[in-house]
């Protein structure tokens, strides 16, 4: 009997834990069906390029002779044997440091007038808004060259106040300056999110604080930027990654001009994959540029635990 009982309970067990495995395999599958458009795309068009950049930057890659392996000698010679890479790294990092601290500067000014209730204030956002919609296209970048070539807009209106003009553009202390301003003026996208992050900021810590006797100077710096640091912290990051891939306005305002003074990173990156065709020197450049950017991300991700606050932060102790 009790031989027979086990017979019989035995495909019972399996029979269960079959159909719990069927059901533990089928509802992944099901995921991974509705995200394989995704999936496919990111594999094919993402994962597989820089995996395979990867491998040519370890070799010596044109269009017109063979591929051959050679090991670490690309990024040996770039750190030891290339003055270019020199100079467009010193180019890229000015830009980076002047142009993403005034950007955000811009940005967080802006959005904390256009928070204020105010007749038509919905026209003023989108007016303001309107460039970062445009921005980084070839026209705008020749409507810049033009409103500070010599004999552009800008020349004309400082010549009504007696100032003499010259070109901006064309001369080495300038030029780079003229691709910042533009960045700056770009702050549209950066602008929004931030009005974003002040529109959650309960008004009742400003009247706390004003019954406290609390100036504006002082709520801005102990109500508004700690409650806003997360929402800077993105911002921080995201200006970052965009201005080391800076390109467009460099090439087609000044083509790395005057004298090498604009000449950044990503230009000598392009001049190298598709001017003298070394593909496999070029995709070196490129993975030392993903590296330096992950740098940057990671030492602005460590140093956050400094001056960024959330909700959860009690006390205002700096976390560990």
């Amino acid at each position: 009997m009790n031989h027979s009982t086990a017979t019989v309970a035995q495909p019972a067990v399996k029979t269960k834990k079959s159909s719990y495995f069927r059901s533990r395999w089928n509802a992944p599958l099901a995921g991974y069906m509705f995200i394989s458009p995704w999936l496919i795309g990111f594999l094919a068009l993402t994962a597989y390029p820089l995996f395979l950049s990867l491998y040519y930057s370890f070799t010596d890659y044109t269009l017109m002779q063979p591929m051959k392996w050679i090991g670490t000698r690309n990024y040996e010679r770039i750190f030891t044997a290339d003055p270019k890479f020199i100079q467009s790294a010193k180019v890229t990092f000015t830009y980076v440091l002047a142009s993403v601290p005034l950007k955000l500067i811009a940005a967080l000014f802006v959005a904390m007038i256009l928070s204020k209730a105010v007749k038509g204030i919905s026209f003023y956002r989108t007016a303001i808004y309107f460039p970062s919609l445009i921005g980084g296209s070839i026209g705008v970048s020749l409507l810049w060259r033009n409103i500070f070539g010599v004999d552009g807009v800008f020349n004309k209106l400082i010549g009504i106040f007696g100032f003499e003009g010259k070109g901006w553009i064309t001369s080495p202390d300038t030029a780079l300056g003229t691709l910042i301003l533009l960045t700056v003026w770009q702050f549209g996208s950066t602008m929004v999110i931030f009005l974003a992050g002040l529109k959650q900021i309960p008004n009742d810590l400003y009247e706390a604080s004003s019954v406290d006797g609390a100036n504006k100077v002082t709520q801005f710096f102990k109500i508004t930027l700690p409650m806003l640091s997360p929402i800077l912290y993105f911002n921080l990051i995201m200006a970052v990654i965009g201005a080391f891939q800076m390109f467009t306005s460099a090439f087609v305002i000044t083509n790395g001009g005057p004298m090498n003074s604009t000449y950044v990173y990503a230009m000598y990156l392009y001049e190298r994959a598709f001017s003298r065709y070394e593909l496999g020197y070029a995709s070196a450049l490129a993975w030392i540029m993903l590296v330096g950017i992950i740098a940057a991300t990671v030492l602005i991700s460590y140093t956050s635990k400094y001056w960024v606050f959330y909700e959860t932060d009690t006390g205002g102790k700096k976390r560990k």
